[in-house]
């Protein structure tokens, strides 16, 4: 990754950052000068991505604090503010990255559990840290930024829950900006398409099932030939979270290589 933002002095916390998109947004602000809380529920996966942020960042492991907690568990995002409160004493980024998908049919005997699984994850999870977080973020004059999908502008018919909620996801972003616009507070939306991460087998989806197979065999080329990686959304975010963005807010930036529209 190249250094091309400046974070020193700032704080910022990333759910889900012990691997994937997480992961590679943690390191990118630590390796822009900023300090990083890593969350996730392996705590082995957490501690390994900590120590990367800590060989990335100036400052070493005095930038650096690691959470293991689910999202889901309101006592698990309590702690992660008040941990970040404690040892960094401010919070000026939080970046709602944790997520689980999942296929789904309107006549599936388990909707209902999967609908609850991704909404709890997707959404109200994100409201709830939210809403601790911004006490914090008024003060600093931080900014909010969620991580969604592109499922969330377009229907699928085999993932019509997941993209239910990160459509909510957004909506809330936007209603979201109007209300702590007036506070100080930026909040957008980063929309991914595919990205090279274990998403997949994290949300328990099992690579040769014959619907992965046929979703992948009939799904559209990216214009720009190749999937995402998970810098190409870090860097996103860093724009995003910097000061260059000062007077972007409510947005949902699509970072997809052109497959929303191929």
């Amino acid at each position: 990754m190249s250094q091309v933002r400046d974070f020193t002095g700032k704080v910022a916390l990333v759910t889900g950052s012990s691997s994937g998109i997480g992961a590679a947004i943690v390191k990118h602000f630590a390796e822009c000068g900023g300090s990083v809380v890593i969350t996730g529920r392996n705590q082995n996966n957490v501690k390994k991505v900590a120590e990367e942020c800590a060989k990335l960042s100036k400052q070493g492991e005095k930038s650096v604090l690691e959470v293991v907690g689910d999202v889901t568990k309101d006592a698990d995002l309590e702690r992660m503010i008040k941990l970040t409160i404690e040892k960094f004493g401010k919070l000026d980024i939080l970046v709602n990255n944790a997520g689980v998908g999942g296929f789904s049919s309107s006549t599936d005997e388990n909707l209902m559990e999967t609908y609850d699984k991704i909404f709890n994850t997707n959404l109200r999870s994100v409201m709830y840290l939210t809403r601790l977080a911004v006490p914090y973020l008024e003060k600093t004059k931080g900014n909010i930024i969620n991580i969604s999908s592109i499922a969330g502008l377009r229907p699928s018919a085999s993932f019509g829950v997941y993209c239910m909620s990160k459509s909510a996801l957004d909506m809330f972003s936007k209603c979201l900006a109007l209300e702590l616009g007036p506070k100080g507070i930026r909040v957008n939306s980063v929309n991914p398409a595919a990205v090279k991460t274990n998403f997949a087998a994290t949300c328990g989806i099992d690579e040769k099932d014959p619907k992965v197979v046929e979703y992948r065999k009939n799904a559209k080329p990216y214009p720009l030939g190749r999937i995402g990686e998970s810098e190409d959304i870090s860097r996103g975010v860093a724009y995003l979270a910097s000061d260059d963005a000062s007077f972007v807010t409510g947005i949902t930036l699509t970072l997809d290589g052109g497959a929303l529209y191929n």
